[in-house]
């Protein structure tokens, strides 16, 4: 984690436009990041949530705070253009852009607008002092690790091992394997590189990376991995076998996890699901070639993250 003198000159804005009474918030961070020099874009969606006119001509939103327009574009195009992004909402709104910018190393900064906020970490009352210094170049940044999933299944006349991918997906939190709402359990047979781990019976399987620790993967019981180490943990959803315990991997392997008996089986990487899983299907999650960007205020601390948001105690001896 460093600090490192940066003029920003384009900003993104990317709001969770279902929220009820977000625009006029949106509108006034545009209004200050305009007023401290930056060109500002919204993203396209955010934009039509707001009223965008021409969102398929023009691109442009209308009237936005009183400023004249600004350009509504598409994730991909704000990737290329921009060189920071403010993204205001909880942890979901940002989960889904950061994978999006993931590949254009775009910094990000998050503005909580939701619950919790672990990775939406500036609070909305305070967002002017926090963000200003951040546009200076008063940061701390932060590099988080993603996980590289895909689902491979089995045709006529392959051999074990050989499939077609069907599904690829990028999570910066979790891939989570799971059983349908009908009663019964999911069996899957967990390989690790080369390594036959375990076949297990449970609820679902998580393989959360350091940021899905404190998310699924702390509610099934496993423990948090501070963002910098550089590894998995494996978490048995409701395992029917309790010696099927989380266990900490390094990121460095592969892990497979393959479909063996149960109904309606998912894999949800992230906020995207792959329903009706077949018998014979494998997930395989890896490191992601990309990493995700965050600038905090100066003086962040993720201890004092975890002690705001899991309310730990605070009070000395």
């Amino acid at each position: 984690m460093h600090r490192m003198p940066k003029a920003f000159r384009h900003a993104a804005v990317v709001g969770k436009f279902q929220a009820r009474g977000i625009a006029p918030v949106l509108e006034e961070i545009a209004h200050f990041l305009t007023g401290r020099g930056l060109d500002v874009y919204f993203e396209r969606e955010t934009a039509q949530a707001m009223g965008a006119t021409g969102a398929r001509g023009s691109g442009r939103v209308g009237d936005v705070g009183g400023i004249g327009g600004y350009e509504a574009l598409s994730a991909e195009d704000l990737g290329r253009r921009c060189d920071i992004a403010v993204v205001v909402g909880g942890d979901g709104t940002m989960l889904g852009f950061a994978r999006e910018m993931a590949r254009f190393q775009v910094p990000l900064v998050g503005i909580n607008a939701g619950r919790l906020g672990f990775i939406t970490d500036i609070p909305l009352d305070r967002y002017k002092e926090s963000l200003a210094p951040i546009l200076g170049g008063d940061f701390e940044e932060e590099h988080r690790s993603m996980l590289a999933g895909s689902v491979w299944r089995q045709s006529g006349g392959q051999s074990e091992g050989v499939g077609e991918c069907i599904f690829e997906g990028l999570s910066l939190n979790d891939v989570v394997v799971s059983r349908g709402g009908t009663a019964g359990m999911l069996e899957v047979r967990v390989d690790i590189g080369d390594d036959f781990v375990a076949n297990l019976r449970a609820d679902g399987l998580i393989v959360a990376s350091p940021t899905g620790s404190t998310a699924y993967a702390l509610s099934a019981g496993g423990p948090i991995l501070h963002p910098a180490i550089g590894g998995w943990v494996v978490v048995p959803i409701a395992s029917h076998t309790l010696s099927n315990r989380p266990i900490v991997l390094p990121d460095s392997g592969e892990v497979r996890i393959g479909i063996v008996a149960g109904k309606d089986v998912s894999a949800s990487f992230d906020m995207h699901n792959l329903a009706s899983l077949l018998h014979g299907d494998q997930i395989r999650v890896r490191r992601s070639a990309h990493q995700v960007r965050f600038l905090h205020p100066r003086g962040w601390s993720y201890y004092a993250t975890l002690r705001r948001k899991l309310r730990w105690y605070e009070g000395g001896v």
